[in-house]
């Protein structure tokens, strides 16, 4: 370990081997920081936060402070960060609350650029990329993959499933389906994420498949729910097409779809 003789790292806070803190750093008490971290100047892990290897923290990042819930009675609930991601400038992120689950879970091998915000009681997934100033809502949950752009803003309980995209400036109210792509304010859902699909090196005949799918989905004919059923059976074996197809269905969400105009 390399601990700047003018960090705080208060007695009970587990740091992991390879650790690098710098000066004026302040880890609380009941933190983790897993091996090979590099926690940068003014870097700030609080609570009962866990850290996972190989994560870098830049400048006034700020891990595990309260969260910004009015319920929120000091219990000691979590924020559990995975491994290899990368934390930049003046990021926030907090844990959960006692009424949501009690805890806040970030993937492994994210970006999260400058200001940007992971509230309460949110769930994120893998390889996921926050753009600058991009903000979650409490209870948020994100799947793996998702590029969520600057200055978005996605309201409380929202799905974003799979591999989908988010445009600058967003104001997301409504669930996005696996591999799709919406803008605008408030959002509405533009198509897919073609270019996000082909630099993970989807097949084409999967894409193919992907936007037919889109398009009997969300046609005028029939009703949603009656669309869902022939897609699925249209496309049974199709894995991707039939992640669409239970992510509309779960019955899980407070929020409605992310919609066509």
């Amino acid at each position: 370990m390399a601990i700047h003789s003018r960090a705080i790292v208060e007695e009970g806070a587990q740091i992991g081997e390879g650790v690098e803190i710098a000066p004026f750093v302040h880890v609380g008490p009941n933190a983790v920081i897993g091996d090979r971290c590099k926690l940068h100047p003014h870097s700030v892990v609080l609570g009962h936060t866990t850290v996972g290897e190989e994560c870098e923290i830049m400048p006034f990042a700020v891990l595990g402070t309260p969260p910004q819930h009015l319920g929120y009675k000091g219990e000691p609930t979590t924020l559990d960060v995975g491994k290899r991601n990368q934390i930049r400038e003046h990021v926030t992120m907090n844990p959960g609350t006692v009424q949501g689950g009690g805890k806040t879970v970030v993937g492994d091998d994210c970006l999260f650029m400058v200001g940007a915000h992971v509230a309460h009681d949110c769930i994120l997934g893998n390889q996921i990329i926050m753009a600058n100033n991009a903000t979650l809502g409490g209870h948020v949950i994100i799947d793996d993959g998702v590029f969520v752009s600057g200055l978005v803003a996605i309201h409380q309980f929202t799905r974003i499933g799979n591999y989908s995209f988010v445009g600058g400036g967003a104001i997301l109210v409504g669930d996005v389906i696996p591999y799709g792509s919406c803008l605008g304010n408030r959002a509405n859902l533009e198509g897919l994420n073609i270019v996000g699909m082909k630099r993970r090196g989807m097949d084409r005949k999967t894409i193919h498949a992907l936007r037919a799918a889109y398009r009997s989905l969300f046609a005028q004919e029939g009703t949603l729910d009656e669309r869902i059923d022939d897609v699925a059976d249209a496309y049974a074996d199709t894995p991707e097409v039939m992640e669409i197809v239970d992510f509309m269905r779960d019955s899980r969400s407070h929020r409605s779809l992310c919609l066509p105009k």
